[in-house]
Formats: structure tokens, sequence, C-alpha cells
């Protein structure tokens, strides 16, 4: 189902975004802006999607965000992994803590995190936290990120 946001919902929308993400300039009152299903396209882009009620920005986003060095001014948490786990993250694996090589502190249990490799700093995939930073740090083995969105995937073709 497609719903066209009204100007006054793009603009609560704004605030959202640059309240949660810390993404500025995403968007103005004068785009195109719909929810459609569990999407949040903009001028008919996916930028957006529900996971569980929570709005996550697509991966597509996040390496628009990236290639322009704007990634590290949002409040988006950020994972490194080493050039072993790359293949895994990439075909939709969960990540394991003994492939993680960086972790960004303050993150909570369920916040979303961005999954980038060592080598390119190239985000790979987006996942949700199993455990908040603090633990993360401290585990030494297991699973502790959750893969919802990974380059290939459902939404990666729609987006």
């Amino acid at each position: 189902m497609r719903k066209q946001l009204s100007k006054k919902e793009i603009k609560e929308l704004i605030v959202v975004i640059e309240d949660k993400f810390g993404i500025k300039n995403i968007m103005t009152k004068k785009d195109n802006v719909a929810k459609e299903d569990q999407f949040i396209k903009i001028n008919n882009k996916i930028s957006f999607f529900y996971n569980k009620e929570t709005l996550i920005p697509t991966l597509k986003l996040i390496l628009e965000l990236n290639e322009k060095n704007e990634l590290n001014n949002t409040n988006i948490k950020i994972i490194t992994v080493d050039k072993g786990a790359i293949k895994f993250v990439v075909n939709g694996a969960d990540i394991m803590r003994p492939g993680i090589t960086k972790i960004d502190d303050g993150f909570e249990k369920d916040d979303f995190l961005v999954i980038i490799d060592e080598n390119h700093n190239k985000p790979l995939a987006i996942g949700i936290a199993l455990l908040n930073s603090e633990d993360m740090k401290t585990a030494n083995s297991g699973k502790v990120i959750t893969n919802i969105h990974y380059v290939g995937d459902e939404i990666w073709k729609l987006s």
C-alpha cells in the first residue's frame, strides 16, 4: 500500500531522521516522499525501511553517505569486520565476535549497526545488536549481530 506523505508529515519525518540518525539534508518538504509497505521512498528511491516498527536507513543510503564522507558525521554506530568475515556478511550471515576488529561505543542491545570492512571502510550490511557495546567488546565468541540487510538481498534489489 502506497501513501503519499503531506508536507507536515515530511517535516516530522525530517526531524526524526535528523534526531535519530544525525542525517542532515536528506530531503525537503518539496520532495516526493511516500510510505510504501515497509519502505520510505524519497523521489521514488527507497531510502529507509521498517524492521519491527523501527525506521532504518537502507544500505544504499549508507553507501551514499559514506562516499560523501558524511557517515562519520551521523549518530550511526559502526562495527568493523576483518577480511575473512566479508564473504559471509555479504551473503547474509550473522556477525560472529571473532570477525570483529573495531566496535563503536554507545549502542544498546537491539540497536541497528552498520557493518563495514576494515580494508576499504565500505558498508557491507546492516544488523541488529544482540549485545550492548560494552558487552560486545568483552565477548570472545558467538553471534553478536543479526544481519538484516546486506548487499544483494531483497531490499538491496528494490532500492
